[in-house]
């Protein structure tokens, strides 16, 4: 097999570049070199008529520049396709809308006299050659050095990075004279015929300045951030020599994750399917072509409770051989596996603050939309939820449980391991503001534990946490803030230990809910994972997890049936009809086939999303592992569907921000605030610990362990919606962008009435 492999990869490859990097280099070079061309002769034009604004007005002019600008330009419909088909991270709908605002004013300018020949155009020529030379020159260097940051030539970078602006205005307001200057052509106007052809025309070139008025500022600012972030990337400091739980070193010297989530995968699914493993490892795009791997993980799962269970174990145990854990006093290389089974004297001081506020009667109350809801009120906005598809039944039944049932609420005898606890999405606000008994774990930085303590001191609740030497010796708060946390990755046989030892005989429920971007997201679910492990198996506590909308789960009938009749109402939608056709990958219907498997059928939704990557599905999975493993060994485990919310770490992807603007289109989409997150979810975790009826409980007998996810899921509306959530981003988007336009449309549609009425002689 690795034979085979080794001569596909050679065939696939010219002088170490792979074909697919070959043909964008080939495509680059082009562009890059006609580019070039359209910009020596504007030069050339300019300098020939002088320096002025007039000579602008000549630059179309420029011997063999109009049949190159046509050439070049147009072929850069082609990054359309390049982003369509996965060959470049591109964004489809954005490359759609920026290289067709362009083809539009290239249509106009080869087709209107009149805006050929005005100053704007020559500006718009010569910014987009200035920008489009250096941008092709830097795709270049980046996918020959194979670093777009740090091995591509500064002066590339400073260009590639920089020009913008000042060429994006340039180029956006030479672009709109040449939209204006066209409007008054008589002879573009007419391409189509008089009459009705005239207004066809005149409301189609029009139309684009009205989508650039919101548009542009924002393009700009994306730039400026861009920017920003290219530029500390590349003067960043080399990272540290790699201490604690690390990615191995694969063949290339590098800590790659892509081998290790493809091997870790392959192992679950090898403990039941040989086939499907070698299927997994045989996986060349995996950055884009992981999904079908994990739904037919998900598939194999569900034939029997036995399959789901092997398969847990089988990833779980493939993960602690496959991870490395490098011990930072000693530098000493072993096995995850080996770390937690070895490393078990060192431990952490205590340290302990307990809250100023007299303890009272406890009340569930959840932020929402600017009110603060308990009591019928909340019953009531609970019970819309579940009516409108939001969330499960089940779930909507746990938050009323807290309501009803306020012992559920008395934590003062509770006592809560968060790892993570100072996440957007943790619950740490409402133990406290509870009473409860929180053991905080975090990172060992100052602002974060003077948050923490803060916000104890303030609450009738205590917070327990690691220190680094003893509380009596801490002379003051910034001592205190200075030496307290520790870290998950570095340091985690000696959270264990020291959890295991803390508060003999009293009853933890171990949360996990630190999280990380891209690949550090799985080292850090694996190391909350190894403590998980030991804590559930050694001192029987009960674990809790946030899983989110975004992944494959099994869910109820109801919900699948609710998503049938949702994506037969939606496909009548013209809308959603025209955004079929733009793309077959737009829109995908949510209701799967249900899957056969020992107890009956299971309905599934499909919730992955691509833009996430496979590293977020990973530390998800083995999460999913831990929790249904944990709890055939007689632990309790709440692990409920948490709602898209919008955090900081989420909204400050702009793309995401704007999508989950327009998803509420889609009903019964809703994205909620982080502090509306934050309390229902928390209701739903007292009701899984306090309720023994709730599927948490080990003694509830479930059909298959995957069923665990099926309950108490506020799932946000993912799992009624009519389509996938990983196929409504790109028409969120431009919903979005719909309803930034809506003013400027209608105006724009008023004017024109008004100037229609006019020219038919009615006004």
């Amino acid at each position: 097999t690795n034979k085979q492999t080794n001569k596909q990869t050679n065939r696939q490859t010219i002088m170490g570049i792979s074909l697919k990097d070959g043909y964008l280099v080939a495509y680059n070079i082009a562009c890059c070199a006609g580019w070039a061309m359209v910009l020596s002769s504007a030069i050339q034009s300019i300098l020939n008529h002088g320096l002025s604004f007039s000579a602008l007005e000549k630059v179309y002019d420029a011997p063999a520049l109009s049949s190159t600008l046509t050439r070049v330009q147009t072929a850069a419909l082609l990054e359309i396709v390049h982003a369509a088909l996965g060959l470049v991270r591109s964004p489809v709908f954005i490359t759609t809308l920026q290289v067709g605002s362009r083809i539009a004013a290239l249509f106009a300018v080869t087709h209107s006299p009149e805006a050929a020949h005005q100053y704007g155009a020559g500006m718009m020529i010569l910014s987009w050659a200035l920008v489009e030379v250096p941008r092709y020159a830097f795709y270049v260097a980046a996918l020959i050095t194979g670093d777009a940051t740090k091995k591509t030539p500064f002066p590339l970078f400073w260009l590639r990075y920089s020009l913008f602006a000042v060429l994006y205005p340039t180029g956006i307001f030479g672009e709109l004279t040449v939209f204006w200057k066209a409007s008054k052509d008589a002879l573009f106007l007419n391409l189509l015929g008089p009459g009705v052809g005239v207004q066809i025309m005149y409301y189609f070139i029009m139309s684009f300045p009205v989508i650039y008025a919101p548009g542009a500022l924002p393009m700009i600012l994306n730039m400026a951030s861009n920017r920003k972030k290219a530029f500390q990337k590349r003067f960043a400091k080399p990272p540290p020599p790699p201490t604690g739980l690390v990615f191995p070193v694969d063949k290339k010297g590098e800590r790659s994750s892509t081998p290790v989530a493809k091997e870790i995968v392959a192992a679950a699914i090898g403990a039941v399917s040989q086939t499907k493993a070698e299927s997994v490892l045989r996986e060349k795009n995996w950055r884009f072509g992981y999904v079908k791997h994990f739904v037919n993980l998900v598939e194999e799962q569900m034939k029997s409770p036995e399959n789901a269970l092997l398969m847990a174990q089988a990833g779980l145990s493939k993960a602690y051989e496959i991870f490395e854990f490098i011990n930072g006093e000693t530098g000493t290389t072993t096995s995850l596996k080996y770390a937690m089974s070895s490393e078990t004297s060192k431990s952490f001081f205590t340290g302990y603050i307990k809250g100023q506020t007299p303890s009272r009667k406890n009340v569930l109350s959840v932020p929402y939309k600017g009110k603060t809801l308990f009591g019928q009120a909340l019953k009531a906005q609970v019970d819309q939820w579940v009516s409108y598809g939001t969330i499960e039944k089940s779930a909507g039944e746990a938050i009323k449980n807290c309501v009803d049932r306020p012992g559920y609420l008395d934590l003062s005898d509770r006592y809560f391991v968060l790892l993570g606890a100072g996440s957007a999405m943790g619950p740490f606000l409402v133990l406290m503001a509870l009473g409860a008994n929180v053991v905080a774990v975090d990172l060992d930085r100052p602002n974060i534990w003077k948050r923490l303590i803060s916000i104890a001191r303030e609450s009738s609740g205590s917070i327990t946490f690691p220190l680094k030497v003893e509380q009596s010796t801490i002379q003051s708060d910034d001592d205190l803030y200075q030496n307290s946390g520790c870290n998950l990755f570095t340091e985690t046989p000696r959270i264990r230990n020291w959890l295991l030892n803390l508060y003999p005989g009293k009853d933890f429920a171990v949360g996990s809910y630190a999280y990380l971007n891209g690949a550090l997201h799985v080292q850090v679910s694996l190391a909350m994972d190894a403590i998980c492990r030991d804590l559930s198996e050694k001192r029987k506590a009960s674990l809790a997890y946030l899983c989110t909308p975004t992944d494959l789960h099994v869910i109820t009938k109801e919900a699948h049936e609710a998503s049938v009749r949702e994506y037969k109402s939606y496909a009548k939608m013209i809308y959603c009809r025209f955004m079929r056709l733009l793309n077959k990958r737009y829109l995908r219907k949510n209701a799967m086939e249900p899957l056969k498997g020992v107890g009956g059928e299971y309905y599934v939704v499909n919730g992955l999303s691509v833009a996430q990557g496979p590293n977020y599905a990973l530390a998800k999975r083995l999460q999913h592992w831990r929790a249904i493993v944990a709890r055939s060994k007689g632990s309790i485990v709440s692990s409920n569907i948490a709602p898209a919310t919008s955090t900081v770490s989420v909204v400050q992807n702009r793309t995401f921000a704007w999508a989950y603007e327009g998803m509420p289109y889609f009903k019964p989409y809703e994205i909620f605030e982080p502090e509306t997150s934050n309390a229902v979810m928390s209701a739903i975790l007292l009701s899984d610990l306090n309720d023994s009826e709730n599927a948490s409980n080990p003694k509830v007998k479930l059909n298959n362990p995957n069923e665990l996810f099926k309950y108490g899921s506020f799932h946000g509306g993912a799992w009624r919606c009519a389509y996938q959530v990983d196929s409504i981003g790109e028409a969120s988007v431009f919903i979005y962008f719909g309803r930034c336009a809506k003013p400027y449309v209608t105006g724009a549609l008023v004017v024109g009435t008004a100037v229609g009425l006019k020219l038919a002689g009615y006004v």
